[in-house]
């Protein structure tokens, strides 16, 4: 990337009415067949010019071809039954419905790569494409197969590397996996679950991406973090061994988080996404709000390894609401963007 301070988004952007129900999380889709495929592209479409409009530098698809971050994976793949659900305590918070792994899990075909080179046809700019983290698919299912979390992580580890080569293949630049299972489950974290992000971004040539999030702003999450404290100092857990790791971005959360910004250093060389968009309100941060923030992160890290994005998924947002966010993300950037340009010509 050669643009200072690369702006993208974390996560899930707000789905058009005519697609699936507005401010609702993993709203089931409206319409079937190929009406829906047409639909998924001209939303696609829709949400890469609000992106390219507000200045946003690393696009994605803002999840518009997927009805859930983790389960629209996992449906097209073999050993998974996704009609036969069991309530599970997810994130170690609340409880979900969830499918449930009945035999060995593998990937037939491609997933994503049909929504790649659509999204590549539109757009020269780099692109960002998510994937679930191997901890966070395990933790989002019943397993009635492997009985182990860790066997299961690995071999889905195994599938999201085959998917993630056929992306980067399809013309992604940034392959990011999204896991906020690594703020709940230090233990395993350390012990494999890193080793099975390594085991996912094997021989891929493009960056690649660990999301960690406190989750979206619903209830569940928002009721959670007010169990924290003053401070918010999970990242200390699991930044050491990420740092050591072989991925070339951390994301974590910043604005409006009681996350203490020096916990960056911890991940030192690393390029660091920095959460400058809260998720959890309708407020519209002003782009000066989101040059404080980037200018504090910018005590511990180099410009050239900041890149500005928002917090985790804003599906359930307004979409006036997730385009004025957008909209102040790049230009709290390009705020920044000049200041460090001023100072460079000063020195």
């Amino acid at each position: 990337m050669t643009l200072l301070l690369p702006t993208s988004t974390a996560g899930s952007l707000p789905k058009p009415s005519w697609l699936s129900e507005p401010e609702k999380l993993w709203s089931p889709w409206k319409l079937e067949g190929e009406e829906l495929a047409v639909a998924k592209r001209d939303a696609l479409r829709l949400t890469l010019d609000d992106q390219v409009r507000a200045g946003i530098s690393i696009v994605s698809d803002g999840e518009q071809t997927r009805q859930h971050f983790v389960t629209t994976l996992i449906e097209h793949l073999a050993g998974v039954d996704m009609e036969k659900r069991q309530t599970v305590r997810i994130r170690d918070r609340y409880d979900a419905s969830v499918p449930t792994v009945v035999g060995a899990v593998s990937r037939d075909k491609p997933v994503f790569v049909e929504d790649v080179k659509y999204l590549r046809s539109l757009t020269d700019a780099p692109v960002k494409w998510a994937l679930p983290g191997p901890l966070t698919m395990v933790d989002t299912l019943y397993d009635a197969h492997y009985k182990s979390r860790e066997k299961l992580a690995m071999e889905f580890a195994v599938i999201l590397n085959e998917e993630a080569r056929e992306l980067e293949a399809a013309g992604v630049n940034i392959i990011q996996f999204d896991e906020p299972a690594f703020n709940v489950f230090f233990d395993e974290v350390n012990d494999w679950g890193i080793a099975a992000l390594e085991r996912a971004i094997e021989g891929l040539n493009c960056e690649t991406a660990a999301h960690i999030c406190y989750g979206y702003g619903i209830k569940a999450n928002t009721d959670w973090k007010k169990t924290l404290g003053s401070e918010w100092r999970e990242y200390e857990e699991t930044f050491p061994n990420l740092q050591k790791s072989n991925l070339d971005l951390i994301s974590l959360e910043c604005h409006n988080s009681h996350v203490p910004l020096e916990l960056i250093e911890l991940l030192r060389g690393k390029k660091v996404m920095v959460g400058a968009i809260d998720v959890a309100n309708h407020a519209v941060e002003s782009p000066k709000e989101v040059a404080g923030t980037l200018r504090q992160a910018l005590q511990y890290v180099d410009a050239d390894k900041l890149y500005p994005c928002t917090n985790c998924g804003m599906a359930p947002l307004p979409r006036v609401v997730a385009k004025g966010k957008l909209e102040s993300l790049g230009a709290g950037a390009e705020i920044i963007r000049k200041e460090l340009a001023v100072q460079k010509s000063a020195a």
